[in-house]
């Protein structure tokens, strides 16, 4: 059984003003199925195996009973930054930076007005998505190392293994991987070159909990788990990685419902106090039908289920021959 689902953004994000999903019902529960749009099969199939997992209630004991959480702060104006902050109730924020048709003091006025609503004491990090060059990297760390009154880490810097390693290099603050792991076709390049010093996971593009934890063992990193904008359901997924994990020494970028206008749960997965309690709480029916997508949406994520269920197909039959 799926449920397509279709949730407005408060604010833009990633350039997603609607979150499309695909809600998967096992013997377990819920599953959230919900690669970004622009994805094709072979890249959305480990975000079926996550959500296959779910629904399965295949996921190992946790080790605590609640996980630290940053509040998300969009490449927002710095009034709207602030305000942002100030209500998502964390004492981390991870700050978006390097958005295409802004400029580095557009970042650097939203660092300053995320660490006027922290404090002095709050932590603040940035994710640039990939979007600069070595040298432009090294040269806006600096610069917005200075606005945010110090950062605890960067985020992605810039697009390759090689080039992150070569900022890491030549700066003093912590490197942190995403893409280069997840988007990667060795995700241990990272640990292999050098190239971070934090490594971030997320469940659904990287195929789940259980595989997760083994990446987390394997590449001898300290793991954030981050969101890959999620309803509850599937923040459930990343709640359950971090809560297993031996060590968790940082906040984990799990609280993005605060993103969303709606939710398919009514006990929603934000933060109390910076943390999110590890529950799973259940889909409601009529929450659930309040956000359901439209007949055309529905065709196309069953058209692209039926397209990664065939890949498997013929990967399977690729390996038989």
């Amino acid at each position: 059984m799926i449920e397509v689902f279709a949730v407005p953004m408060r604010t833009r994000f990633r350039g997603v003003t609607v979150r499309e999903g695909v809600l998967l019902r096992g013997a377990a529960g819920w599953g959230e199925w919900s690669p970004f749009l622009e994805y094709d099969a072979a890249v959305a199939e480990p975000w079926l195996r996550c959500a296959e997992e779910a629904a399965a209630g295949d996921w190992p004991a946790p080790r605590r009973d609640s996980v630290p959480v940053n509040v998300t702060v969009p490449a927002v104006g710095p009034e709207q930054a602030h305000a942002i902050v100030c209500a998502g109730g964390c004492r981390t924020a991870k700050v978006k930076v390097a958005e295409p048709g802004q400029t580095l003091a557009d970042d650097q006025a939203r660092l300053e007005a995320v660490r006027d609503a922290l404090g002095r004491d709050g932590a603040v990090r940035i994710d640039a998505n990939g979007g600069w060059s070595i040298d432009e990297a090294v040269a806006a760390i600096a610069v917005l190392d200075r606005a945010a009154g110090g950062l605890e880490y960067v985020e992605q810097p810039s697009a390759s293994v090689e080039d992150l390693a070569a900022v890491r290099r030549r700066v003093a603050v912590p490197i942190a991987a995403d893409e280069s792991i997840r988007r990667a076709a060795d995700p241990y390049r990272v640990r292999d070159l050098g190239a971070a010093d934090i490594a971030v996971l997320k469940v659904q593009p990287l195929g789940g909990v259980r595989a997760c934890l083994r990446i987390a063992e394997d590449i001898g990193l300290p793991v954030v788990v981050s969101s890959a904008l999620e309803t509850s359901v599937g923040i459930a997924a990343g709640v359950a990685l971090a809560a297993a994990l031996p060590d968790l020494p940082y906040a984990c970028g799990l609280a993005t419902v605060q993103l969303f206008t709606a939710d398919v749960v009514s006990d929603s997965l934000l933060p109390v106090d910076g943390a999110i309690a590890v529950r799973r709480p259940p889909v409601e029916p009529g929450l659930l039908a309040a956000v359901a997508a439209g007949p055309d949406r529905v065709a196309h994520w069953e058209a692209r289920l039926a397209e990664v269920r065939a890949l498997r197909h013929d990967l399977g039959q690729d390996r038989r021959s």
